[in-house]
């Protein structure tokens, strides 16, 4: 009797301690964005037609872990002088002082304040975009899925272009330029 007791004793010990080890072993954290294939992509309509285009150089610190998704949080740094959408001459305005005035302002930033977990791999995050001096609270959904080793992120959010001064002066015509520009974000990101 003594033996059975011992003997289950040391089975539920082992099965608890392989719990706790194999729980571990799937708790993967991601921190490393695969800036290669992350992208940064906004669609806009200037003079009626659509417009699309991207960021080419950003950074930032990203802490997401899979089994605690709520608990994530973002800190991505966009550097506005990698604009790129149309020609040499509207990437030339779009640095200049009427839009991203890439001179005295150089980067947008966003930060994560809160994620609520919508359904099984889908996100809001909430968070602040600066820009030109100017924060303005955002919206983020986000689905997020495991492939290989590597966690990758599909987002995407509005940005109303008048809440930062992009586009001053005859550009602030919403008839010429819209106010909505829809956001796309594709973060890739690696194991810690």
């Amino acid at each position: 009797m003594m033996k059975n007791k011992l003997i289950s004793t040391f089975f539920i010990a082992t099965l608890s301690v392989l719990t706790i080890f194999s729980s571990s072993l799937c708790a993967a954290e991601y921190t490393a964005i695969d800036l290669g294939k992350s992208k940064i992509t906004f669609t806009s309509k200037l003079m009626g037609s659509k417009l699309s285009g991207s960021f080419g150089k950003f950074s930032g610190k990203v802490v997401f872990n899979s089994d605690e998704p709520e608990k994530a949080k973002a800190n991505l740094v966009i550097d506005l002088s990698s604009f790129n959408a149309g020609g040499e001459e509207l990437q030339d305005e779009a640095k200049g002082k009427d839009w991203f005035n890439t001179k005295l302002y150089p980067s947008a930033n966003f930060v994560s304040e809160s994620v609520k977990v919508v359904s099984s791999g889908n996100l809001e995050i909430h968070g602040s975009l600066t820009m030109k001096g100017k924060s303005v609270p955002v919206l983020v959904a986000a689905k997020y899925q495991a492939q290989g080793k590597q966690m990758v992120f599909d987002a995407t959010f509005q940005l109303l272009r008048l809440d930062y001064a992009l586009g001053t002066g005859t550009w602030s015509d919403t008839a010429a330029v819209a106010n909505e520009v829809p956001v796309k974000v594709i973060l890739v990101l690696n194991q810690k």
